[in-house]
């Protein structure tokens, strides 16, 4: 049996293989509720053959989310239409995760794809689920001062700090009641964790800015809390970018201690990105995020998730054999094929088995085309 369809095993969670669907925000919901969208596009890939499945960036408060079309765990209301996709996935053979996430200064910025003709009225407005605020942040100083889509935001108190930290611990024990199997903490892409935690955003003189032991304070806990809330049996996440990719900030040696440190506090595994802060520039390319996986890995003894244009199946497979990283997850490529697991499948071990019964008559079509493995 190939690496990447090796059952994995975190804490009592069981993964029918390491091909992950990683978070991806869709923009479309009303008041952070899920609807019949975010159904559809996470339960395709439960059918697809995925072992684990990452719900996108849920605000675990209302100013916390990217847009105004962000999912949302910060009422009990929006607990219900989760619960439905979990057990959607489960059904079908999939573990489920939802990224917990406060997006701090890159808050309240607009839907891509909607214009000022789509907002024009209060109708429309209203259908979409329109709102605007101004943004929390470590510091008072805006994302990207070129770009009119970010704020300058208000930087955080004592009380607002607290406020983000016990947001974290009451969207787990959602998201537990919802039946999750395990939840991320996103402190990646230049968001809310990842603005304290560089040296390019945070610029507080108090206990939470200046050395790297105080930028990883609220990050820390953060986890520690939501540790003690969210069940033991059940493995805790964290999404990291690696490097700041620009200079003067966050660095793979930054990401080695801290991962040391969220592993003591009982985290089970991370997930290695990169950038998200206007300064930073990488060239992207084929699995050009692996080697951030790797420092982590290496660095800190602790298992890792790469992410960043992995379709490559061999390749994929190959990642995982060197010991570069132990789970493979796909945004993009997922979104582009819902069934790249059963697919890989095929390819790297000759089966079928994980394609739902109702679609094995592809093993079929794939003998008498002469296509089968």
């Amino acid at each position: 049996m190939s690496k990447l369809f090796s059952p994995v095993t975190l804490r009592n969670l069981n993964l029918r293989n390491r091909a992950v669907v990683a978070p991806m925000c869709q923009y479309s919901a009303v008041d952070g509720f899920a609807n019949d969208w975010h159904f559809v596009h996470l339960g395709r890939f439960a059918l697809g053959g995925f072992g684990l499945v990452l719900l996108e960036a849920t605000g675990v408060v209302p100013e916390g989310r990217i847009s105004y079309g962000d999912l949302g765990l910060w009422k009990d209301e929006q607990i219900a239409p989760l619960a439905r996709i979990v057990d959607f996935l489960h059904d079908h053979g999939s573990a489920a995760g939802i990224q917990l996430a406060h997006a701090g200064r890159k808050a309240s910025t607009p839907v891509s794809w909607r214009g000022p003709d789509d907002l024009a009225t209060e109708e429309q407005r209203r259908a979409a689920g329109y709102e605007h605020w101004v943004p929390v942040a470590p510091s008072a100083e805006s994302h990207d001062p070129a770009n009119p889509d970010f704020q300058v935001p208000t930087a955080l108190d004592a009380e607002g700090i607290r406020r983000v930290i016990d947001g974290f611990v009451a969207a787990a024990r959602r998201a537990d009641r919802a039946g999750f199997d395990t939840i991320e903490i996103h402190a990646a892409h230049g968001y809310l964790l990842n603005q304290f935690l560089s040296p390019l955003s945070n610029h507080r003189t108090d206990n939470y800015g200046g050395s790297l032991e105080n930028r990883m304070r609220l990050v820390l806990e953060v986890t520690e809390a939501v540790r003690a809330a969210w069940p033991a049996e059940k493995p805790l996440l964290v999404r990291l970018s690696v490097s700041d990719n620009a200079p003067g900030g966050w660095t793979p040696e930054d990401s080695i201690v801290l991962a040391r440190e969220l592993q003591a506090r009982g985290v089970d595994a991370v997930d290695c990105s990169s950038g998200g802060m206007a300064q930073g520039r990488i060239t992207s390319a084929a699995a050009y995020q692996v080697p951030f996986s790797k420092a982590v890995r290496d660095g800190a003894g602790i298992a890792t998730m790469a992410v960043g244009l992995l379709g490559d199946i061999e390749a994929a497979e190959a990642i995982l054999e060197n010991g570069e990283a132990d789970f493979i997850a796909l945004a993009r490529g997922a979104l582009d094929d819902p069934n790249w697991a059963v697919h890989a499948a095929r390819k790297l071990d000759g089966v079928y088995d994980l394609w739902p019964v109702q679609a094995r008559r592809v093993a079929g079509r794939d003998q008498v085309l002469g296509t089968r493995a």
